[in-house]
């Protein structure tokens, strides 16, 4: 920053640490940023390009510059405040709810001209896979960027056949999933929702956005509600479906499309914190997984003592 910026910029401080990256505030030429470092620049593309469908409903900050020192990648971003939806109390969950729906919403109106194909995409706007289901059936296969989990799995009293089960599940619903191409958010939590007076003021970390089912980033929501205490008064499958009712959104086939996701991302997290060697999480996941392989749509109710 100082080789960059020189005496323009203040020295940076601690802001936040995440999965993939760090970051820091600072102030250059008196305007207020976000100096962010980490392995992977494709994330910090994709956030750069997703300010570019930023809205009064989808606030995500611009990136005012990035690059690389020796291997490290950092973007500089424009400064959003608010609080993470992460840490609010059930009462102020509630109050921005509107605002968060609205904002879900959004993201699925995303013009996607230009793009191709399923899956994560990349910051040239193209994703890898022919079909939805392809992208979504790719769980099952380690990526470069959280190798080795199927050995770790294999190695450990758990074993594959949970995910295995979980994949065949999530086989079998195919016939009730669109084939439709959508923007999604994909990591929506994990302190990537800022929130100040009732609504979204930041929308961030777009790195694990994907086309497809715009369905996705409800079940997300769903999945990961209950690992949250504070809002188990807040019933967040309600106040979707109440909200899709009055904005005359009611998907079809609703209960095995959310069905079909939550497994994936259940898929998903068993994959992750399998590599991160977090394995009470990975055995929390499991069972999940399991549950939900072993009931039909709509049955359970996901909760988390």
């Amino acid at each position: 920053m100082r080789t960059t910026f020189g005496e323009r910029a203040t020295e940076p401080q601690p802001l936040a640490v995440g999965a993939w990256s760090r970051a820091f505030e600072l102030t250059i030429d008196g305007a207020e940023v976000v100096l962010r470092i980490g392995a992977h620049g494709t994330d910090f593309a994709k956030d750069e390009l997703a300010a570019r469908f930023a809205g009064s409903n989808l606030p995500v900050p611009p990136v005012l510059t990035r690059g690389m020192v020796d291997t490290w990648h950092y973007a500089i971003s424009a400064r959003a405040h608010g609080i993470a939806l992460d840490h609010l109390p059930a009462t102020d969950v509630a109050l921005a709810l509107p605002s968060l729906l609205t904002t879900l919403d959004d993201i699925g109106k995303i013009d996607l001209a230009g793009t191709a194909g399923y899956g994560i995409w990349t910051p040239d706007g193209r994703a890898p896979y022919d079909s939805w289901m392809d992208a979504l059936l790719a769980i099952g296969t380690e990526t470069a960027r959280v190798p080795g989990w199927r050995a770790a799995l294999v190695d450990s009293e758990i074993g594959l056949g949970p995910v295995e089960a979980g994949l065949a599940a999530l086989a079998a619903l195919a016939p009730y999933l669109p084939n439709e191409r959508h923007m999604i958010h994909g990591d929506l939590l994990s302190r990537n929702v800022l929130v100040a007076d009732n609504t979204i003021t930041a929308v961030l970390d777009w790195g694990n956005a994907l086309y497809g089912d715009s369905l996705y980033d409800a079940a997300w929501l769903i999945y990961w509600w209950s690992w949250y205490p504070q809002w188990r008064t807040i019933d967040i499958g309600a106040e979707l479906l109440a909200h899709w009712h009055a904005t005359g959104q009611l998907p079809t086939h609703l209960r095995e499309r959310l069905h079909a996701y939550l497994i994936h991302i259940g898929l998903d997290a068993i994959a992750y914190c399998t590599f991160r060697r977090r394995w009470d999480e990975v055995r929390s996941n499991v069972a999940t997984v399991v549950a939900l392989a072993n009931s039909a749509p709509g049955e359970i109710v996901l909760t988390r003592d």
